[in-house]
């Protein structure tokens, strides 16, 4: 990771640690250095979040674009996977998508795809990085007919519906469909694809106004479309994050289908129909125990990465896998898609309820998931919390302590300044007391935020 860009772009607190400066800088030096490597005038697309600050970098971006001599064209309000699809299948030099993804709405994020649709590689990231600050001199504007231009692409989002929609193999008539669109970028999308599929739609959190993004809804306020199920008595519910990278499932019972659970769902399905390509899933360190043991009993295998789909991605193209993901409900269909895709991973699970007949519940059944608790700690500084000798002391007892019977994860954010401590045991109680175990040292020796 950059000092500015993280694990899933640059991201912080609008205007205050993310500036418009800082979006201005990012789009002069991608219009000046595509136009440079290429020697052309180069084609940027742009989609952003309902966020209230999304227009804002939104201007500013274009704005560095423009005057470096790019051609811009905007999507509008729209999914980071939609932003990905259109790159890809279309000749844009990068894709830019606005959004803090998951966080709060004050945040907000700048995520940067290169023209395979995939996230930025290291050494361009690094090169924008110097230019903000200064090590890299001025950069030209671009001038008479050279200054780019902004151009209207909604047309771009509605060919990624129309690509959604051709991916299910059956109708969704007769199904009853709930839909959490965490009033973000999925708010339309997402519904003009169910409905045009024929499934009975049910729609929450899809009034965005700027300042309710994943406020109380959502992926990771699962709880809310839990009820919804149950309460409508619908056949399975799909909640997405606030760019729709995301999703988590809901069962027919209310019970939560997190991305652990599609990822064994759908790789059971591959490997029933000779699709799992090298017999492998990729998960991330984060996953279950269960997890795994599902796999083994299966005869499917698996590669963990560190945690991010980033990761994931990378092994699942270096080694040619098809199926990959995190617990947090990122899924890649590597055959559909470059990156996660809430409302394809929707179709996909749906897709194996239709050509199983049967309900996601007895999909699932199989799984058994251990209990796992997972809390964060806001810190001064990430490395002087987790290198702490006294915090690894800790860690190490509650390893040893466990051993065979569970497990403990300490790791870094890649996105915000906390650190997340993960016990997976065989009660909820022993997961508990270990991770208020580690959280304690870490508030005794000072490097809590307060």
């Amino acid at each position: 990771m950059g000092k500015y860009f993280g694990t899933d772009g640059f991201r912080g607190e609008a205007n205050k640690t993310l500036t418009v400066e800082h979006a201005y800088q990012v789009g002069r030096f991608l219009g000046w250095y595509y136009r440079s490597q290429n020697d052309r005038k180069c084609k940027v697309v742009i989609g952003k979040d309902t966020r209230r600050s999304s227009y804002m970098f939104e201007y500013s971006l274009v704005a560095g674009l423009t005057a470096s001599g790019a051609d811009v064209y905007l999507l509008h309000v729209t999914t980071t996977p939609s932003v990905s699809y259109v790159v890809r299948t279309e000749d844009f030099d990068c894709g830019i998508m606005i959004s803090a993804s998951h966080n709060p709405y004050y945040d907000n994020g700048i995520k940067l795809l290169n023209d395979k649709g995939e996230k930025m590689d290291e050494e361009t990231i690094l090169k924008i990085e110097d230019y903000i600050d200064g090590k890299t001199g001025e950069i030209p504007f671009a001038t008479g007919e050279e200054i780019g231009c902004t151009i209207d692409y909604a047309a771009g989002r509605n060919r990624y519906i129309g690509y959604l929609i051709s991916l299910a193999t059956r109708s969704y008539k007769g199904m009853r469909v709930g839909l959490d669109c965490a009033n973000g970028s999925a708010w339309m999308i997402a519904k003009s694809v169910f409905d045009a599929l024929g499934a009975k739609t049910y729609v929450i959190n899809a009034q965005p106004d700027g300042t309710n993004i994943n406020t109380n809804c959502g992926s990771t306020h699962i709880e809310v479309l839990q009820n919804y199920v149950k309460e409508n008595h619908l056949d399975v519910g799909f909640a997405y994050d606030g760019d729709a990278d995301r999703c988590i499932a809901v069962d027919e019972n209310g019970h939560v289908i997190d991305g652990d659970a599609i990822l064994y769902i759908y790789g059971c399905y591959m490997k029933e129909r000779g699709k799992l390509i090298n017999n492998t899933v990729v998960t991330t360190i984060m996953s279950n125990f269960g997890l795994y043991k599902a796999f083994d009993a299966a005869g499917i295998d698996y590669e963990k990465t560190d945690v991010g789909d980033k990761y994931v991605y990378e092994n699942m193209m270096a080694n040619g896998h098809r199926l990959g993901g995190e617990q947090s409900g990122h899924i890649i269909f590597s055959k559909y898609a470059s990156t996660g895709d809430g409302i394809l991973t929707s179709i996909k699970i749906m897709e194996v309820i239709l050509e199983r007949k049967t309900s996601l519940s007895k999909l699932v059944a199989p799984l058994k998931i251990y209990p796992q608790v997972l809390k964060n700690i806001r810190v001064n500084s990430k490395p002087d919390a987790q290198n702490d000798p006294d915090v690894q002391a800790i860690v190490a007892k509650a390893a040893e302590e466990l051993g065979n019977n569970g497990r403990i994860l300490v790791r870094e954010s890649g996105t915000e300044p906390v650190i997340r401590v993960m016990v997976e045991a065989e009660s909820v109680e022993t997961c508990e007391n270990y991770v208020d175990a580690v959280l304690q040292v870490i508030r005794e020796k000072g490097h809590e935020v307060k």
